[in-house]
């Protein structure tokens, strides 16, 4: 390692982003333009040898800089082709060029890294990247990224991505994005995506193992899949339906937002599935032959345009996505036969209504962004706004926020301006009650 690079104090708040849950998650005075990253994973070691290069521009004057990383050994880094100085502890790399980069410069960081990916540890669990029984997964959101790639891990900075990934023939690799090359050596593999749509760094993602690539549906919308070959005819029923889904949101939302989509089933169990940028990934345990879980098919594939196209700008906004991911569980379920939407909407009424009056949906705070009244008194929220709209207007609201924020950043006062173009009359009481208290309002009829 070089020298430390000494106190970043000439850039205030570089160290850390504006995000008011995370401040520690991210990093101020410059935006990514675009990350080029260079990988070779060893599957039975876990170990992950990196090279880094990240294109950005200084939105100030920077004589230093910091970047997000996990527990890796820095081996070398470089700004615009000449050795920097830097310090590397378990969560920053502070960065001293040895020139300062002017306001609004474009300039290239180097990173060269080694070690064994670990997830990051905090008050939701293990978080990014994994290791699995035979293989590897990353699920980030919403502080992984760090756990196996350098970054500006904040959600509001998006970038554009080219990923390579070697490892052992044997594996797959499935990695969030378009996959340009795939080149076989002596006992490996080279995997190269790239994601040309402007990305959060937690919502790029790399899964590895012994899987088959199999056509999920046919239709407009590219849908492949990653699935462990004994779970083939389980998952050919669990997700039989997923063509007509991907129809049903195109119809509501708008057109899918990405190139493609991937399911990735891990050959472990999950607590939980994820989404990442054109991807979801699920575990072995959600695939039963039953469809007991697919509301959580439509849920991750509702992220892509609420959540990945249209990304909270910080995480007090969290209701946009997944208040927007169960409405659609909802509006799938009356459209496939199951109960309607209005019907849900009772039901979880009266669960909120059993529920301690404690939250405010509009800033739950960071303890609570996932909790489950978020995602459902959001959809709630949803279904009073369809109430008070009406059908049309309320569903020409929806494609027209999507289509107008299209990979973008997004926030809770945009969505109510945006809302207030399709209504005669005023509609803070409405948002006022179902966002900025905690009570629960009477649902519409």
């Amino acid at each position: 390692m070089t020298p430390p690079a000494g106190p970043v104090g000439a850039t205030p708040g570089a160290d850390h982003s504006a995000d008011g849950y995370l401040p520690r998650h991210g990093n101020g005075g410059y935006r990514v333009l675009h990350y080029d990253l260079d990988l070779d994973y060893r599957v039975p070691a876990n170990r992950l040898a990196g090279k880094a290069v990240i294109t950005a521009r200084a939105s100030q004057s920077l004589s230093r800089f910091t970047l997000d990383l996990g527990r890796f050994r820095v081996q070398d880094v470089r700004v615009d082709g000449r050795p920097a100085k830097f310090e590397h502890r378990p969560d920053k790399i502070r960065i001293r060029p040895e020139s300062a980069i002017g306001h609004g410069a474009t300039f290239k960081i180097e990173i060269r890294y080694a070690g064994k990916p670990v997830p990051i540890t905090d008050r939701w669990g293990d978080i990014g990247w994994d290791e699995l029984t035979d293989g590897a997964l990353v699920a980030s959101q919403p502080i992984g990224a760090p756990s196996w790639f350098p970054c500006n891990d904040r959600p509001d900075d998006k970038a554009t991505f080219l990923v390579t990934v070697t490892t052992a023939t044997p594996y797959a690799v499935v990695v969030t994005g378009d996959l340009v090359t795939r080149r076989r050596g002596a006992g490996t593999t080279t995997w190269v995506y790239e994601r040309n749509e402007p990305t959060a760094p937690y919502l790029m993602s790399v899964q590895v193992g012994r899987y088959e690539l199999v056509e999920l549906a046919a239709g407009r919308v590219v849908q492949r899949a990653a699935i462990p070959p004994r779970l083939r005819t389980l998952f050919r029923h669990d997700f039989g339906r997923h063509g007509e889904i991907m129809i049903a949101l195109e119809r509501l939302f708008g057109p899918y937002p990405f190139r493609e989509y991937v399911v990735v089933v891990a050959d472990d169990d999950l607590d939980d599935p994820i989404e990442a940028q054109g991807m979801a990934v699920f575990g072995r345990n959600h695939v039963d032959g039953r469809r007991t879980h697919e509301r959580l098919v439509v849920h991750e594939l509702a992220h892509q345009w609420f959540g990945n196209s249209l990304t909270v700008a910080d995480w007090r906004h969290i209701w946009l996505n997944e208040g927007f991911a169960t409405y659609a569980e909802w509006l799938w379920s009356g459209a496939s036969g199951g109960p309607s939407a209005a019907a849900h909407a009772a039901r979880w009424h009266a669960w909120a209504a059993a529920q301690p009056a404690d939250i405010t949906v509009a800033d739950p705070g960071v303890d609570r962004m996932f909790d489950p009244l978020v995602y459902k008194r959001g959809a709630l929220t949803l279904h009073a706004l369809r109430a008070r709209l009406g059908e049309a207007s309320f569903f020409a609201l929806v494609r027209s926020w999507v289509a107008e924020h299209q990979h973008r950043t997004v926030t809770t006062e945009q969505f109510r301006i945006h809302a207030a173009r399709f209504s005669a009359r005023p509609l803070d009481d409405l948002f006022t009650a179902w966002l900025d208290r905690p009570a629960l309002p009477p649902l519409p009829r």
